[in-house]
């Protein structure tokens, strides 16, 4: 797996963001996420922030760690990671606002689009799930 955790500032990355309202909505999820897993964030590559970790181990021998929760200021949308996925999300996600979805992957033009209480209650869902299920690193 090439992302992983590492040393690059959280808060250099947050700041280089060129789009101010991409730079703000990302300040507000790094709080956000910060307050729900009570861990602080940490660059995982060159541009996913990760708020705890867990480690996985599949059938197939293949395992890593990973975060809990996180997100990344990509081009196209701010896109947050729901580690848990969606399938048991369905009725959150109808009160959420405009967004998409993806495998593990919550896809948000603007903060502003959505219902803010909607998407603290899915990360912390996802959160306790992700611990509950997994054993911390």
């Amino acid at each position: 797996m090439k992302t992983k955790k590492n040393a690059l500032s959280v808060s250099k990355f947050l700041n280089a963001i060129a789009d101010d309202q991409r730079r703000k909505d990302c300040k507000a999820v790094t709080k956000l996420m910060r307050d729900i897993t009570g861990e602080e964030p940490k660059m995982w590559g060159a541009a996913m922030v990760g708020f705890g970790s867990y480690h996985y181990k599949y059938a197939s021998g293949r395992e890593g760690d990973y975060f809990v929760s996180g997100f990344s200021p990509r081009k196209q949308a701010l896109t947050i990671y729901i580690m848990s996925g969606f399938r048991s999300h369905a009725s959150l996600l109808k009160k959420l606002g405009k967004h998409k979805t993806a495998k593990s992957c919550l896809y948000i033009k603007k903060l502003e689009d959505i219902d803010m209480r909607v998407l603290e209650q899915l990360i912390t869902r996802s959160v306790k799930h992700m611990r509950d299920t997994y054993p911390q690193v």
